[in-house]
């Protein structure tokens, strides 16, 4: 079964397999997203890499909404959802780096982010589902360990941050890529705002031989 990854905007991301997963829900206030918060319905899980506003976003509204299940690290789920109306705590998964939260044949892994955050560490998520394993880096430096996240799955796509100044650039995302080795790598959180604007022919150049796939806001990629 193939699996179909949205692009929404900076690091938001729609997977579509047999499980329905958001991760990074910004909406809200995302310049750059084309998405309204009514139209995402139906989801089972919302993925957060960090508590930062451009990527929990619309999440407790959204795990009100859809009943989803909220998988962050731990301190996230304390602090931002537990007690809220609405939220069963049946649906709140805390969870640490270097840990795997299975759910039926679904599994989320949680990886280093090289980042800050106003709790808890920053994270990333290699999702697998369906056979295939998708790599959300969250908002991260470039570090010698991405080695082993590749040796440890085989990547199928790998989400990475490329607009400098608050994560890595367009240097050191390529250098991510050699070292996660991932079929498709897919560029995010850049052009959102000034500050973090990139040059996406240069990563690409950087890149080589590794396949990169741009997407454009709303555009899907199958894998």
């Amino acid at each position: 079964m193939k699996l179909k990854l949205t692009y929404l905007g900076h690091a938001a991301f729609l997977v579509e397999g047999s499980k329905k997963i958001i991760v990074d829900p910004f909406i809200t206030g995302n310049p750059i997203c084309k998405t309204k918060l009514s139209e995402i319905k139906d989801l089972d899980y919302i993925l957060i890499t960090h508590d930062h506003e451009d990527h929990i976003g619309d999440a407790v509204k959204l795990a009100k909404k859809t009943k989803a299940k909220v998988i962050a690290i731990h301190e996230v789920v304390k602090t931002y959802f537990n007690k809220v109306r609405g939220i069963s705590d049946d649906n709140l998964v805390g969870m640490n780096i270097g840990g795997t939260y299975k759910d039926g044949d679904v599994s989320f892994f949680m990886t280093l982010a090289i980042h800050s955050s106003f709790v808890g560490h920053p994270a990333g998520f290699v999702i697998s589902m369906d056979g295939k394993n998708i790599y959300h880096a969250g908002d991260t430096a470039y570090f010698s360990d991405m080695k082993l996240i590749g040796d440890k799955f085989k990547l199928d796509m790998a989400l990475l941050p490329i607009g400098s100044h608050y994560t890595m650039d367009e240097e050191d995302a390529a250098m991510a890529v050699k070292a996660l080795r991932p079929k498709m790598t897919i560029p995010m959180h850049y052009n959102t705002w000034p500050v973090i604007e990139a040059n996406i022919n240069k990563f690409k150049k950087k890149c080589g031989s590794s396949k990169v796939k741009v997407l454009n806001i709303n555009e899907s990629a199958s894998v």
